[in-house]
């Protein structure tokens, strides 16, 4: 399948343009869903239909969802409830009523992501437009499936569950099961339904939209947020420069703001593929505004993002790990080797990465930044490198 991640400022029309692309996508014949994070019916508004927590057909080849956080957290809290039983019982502990639980922090971003999994797993859409929350919460949205994963491999390292068979016998003796076998499963299971999202964000057929109003601070916010996705391995596809004023404005004021607009969007040029949407003078409604927007069609074959590395060792005996970070600068970029990892820094946004295989039995011999490339050099181990290689 193919995923559309739109994202962008708040109050730039994210959402309009999620919903106007998924249309076109549909009535150019693509089986499409466009999926909403928002907790009000923003979507349903820019559609002219309500969605709600169930796929709902909109129009010809068209479906949208946006599933209610709520509701999946009371259904995922009692099925822990009933896998947990025994080591409750053990406990003493109360068990909770569906009627009485409400969300915790972070369980709408948890729902929200399993229905982004199950959406892609389906063989029922050929395009999934799934319009996220604005950039920043996007960025830590899209980052939460990798870091729980690795907090579960420190926390509960699989290999330790090597010991799993003696903990029967121990369950046995003492009379009650034993919680750290129930642990180390809901651990494995999480990692699994987790693993599942992360493929989804890092699929070669996954690509992100920005979506910004030319202009000093949506320059700003694309600047950043180009950065932030390229360092999880996102890359831009298109840039929608939404909202555009006409240049024949004769109106003093308006003429100062479109050329605010055009000198921005000179600026994105020079860097992006941009697709200018004008400005319809109104709050786009149904299906006939939505087409008027005339946003940009869908590529069936993205560009995928690629880390790759380089075999230098016969020149300059070194591996060169090349790392696009589009709009880094030099004096923001940190990096810190810890073990198999590599913690990246650019500006406020950070990564910890798994090394390659082969950079595992490397030392790091420097970096460089050079047109918008990460560079990082490793020398092999002479006690870690295979020999004759």
């Amino acid at each position: 399948m193919r995923t559309i991640l739109i994202t962008g400022p708040g109050g730039c029309g994210r959402t309009t343009v999620a919903a106007a692309t998924a249309l076109r996508a549909a009535g150019e014949g693509s089986d499409t869903l466009v999926l909403s994070a928002d907790r009000t019916d923003t979507l349903g508004a820019a559609l002219g239909t309500a969605t709600g927590p169930a796929p709902a057909r909109i129009a010809p080849h068209l479906a949208a969802w946006r599933p209610d956080a709520a509701e999946r957290f009371r259904d995922d809290l009692t099925a822990f409830q009933s896998r947990a039983a025994n080591v409750l019982d053990l406990l003493g502990a109360s068990r909770l009523d569906a009627e009485e639980v409400t969300p915790l922090p972070g369980a709408e971003e948890l729902s929200f992501l399993r229905a982004l999994r199950d959406a892609a797993l389906s063989e029922r859409y050929d395009l999934l437009v799934v319009d996220l929350p604005p950039t920043p919460q996007a960025l830590a949205l899209l980052a939460l499936p990798e870091e729980l994963r690795r907090y579960l491999r420190r926390l509960l390292p699989p290999e330790r569950q090597a010991a799993r068979a003696l903990r029967p016998v121990l369950g046995r003796l003492a009379g009650v099961p034993m919680p750290a076998e129930w642990l180390y499963e809901t651990a494995a299971r999480w990692d699994l339904e987790l693993a599942a999202v992360e493929a989804v964000v890092a699929d070669r057929a996954t690509s992100v939209r920005l979506v910004a109003e030319p202009g000093p601070a949506g320059a700003d916010a694309v600047r950043a947020a180009t950065l932030a996705l390229a360092l999880r391995g996102l890359r831009t596809e298109t840039l929608v420069a939404n909202r555009m004023l006409p240049e024949n404005a004769s109106d003093t004021w308006l003429a100062g703001l479109v050329a605010q607009q055009r000198k921005a969007l000179a600026d994105w040029q020079e860097s992006y593929d941009v697709h200018p949407v004008a400005h319809l003078g109104r709050d786009p409604r149904g299906h006939d505004d939505l087409a008027a927007l005339a946003v940009p069609a869908v590529n069936p074959a993205p560009t995928p993002v690629e880390w790759p590395v380089t075999d230098r060792i016969a020149e300059d005996g070194v591996l060169v790990w090349t790392v696009p970070l589009p709009g880094a600068i030099r004096d923001e970029l940190d990096l810190v080797r810890r073990g198999d990892e590599i913690v990246i820094t650019a500006g406020r946004f950070r990564r910890i990465v798994s090394l390659p295989s082969a950079l595992r039995r490397c030392t790091v011999a420097g970096a460089g930044l050079r047109e918008g490339e990460l560079r990082i050099r490793f020398a092999p181990d002479p006690g870690l490198w295979p020999r004759g290689k």
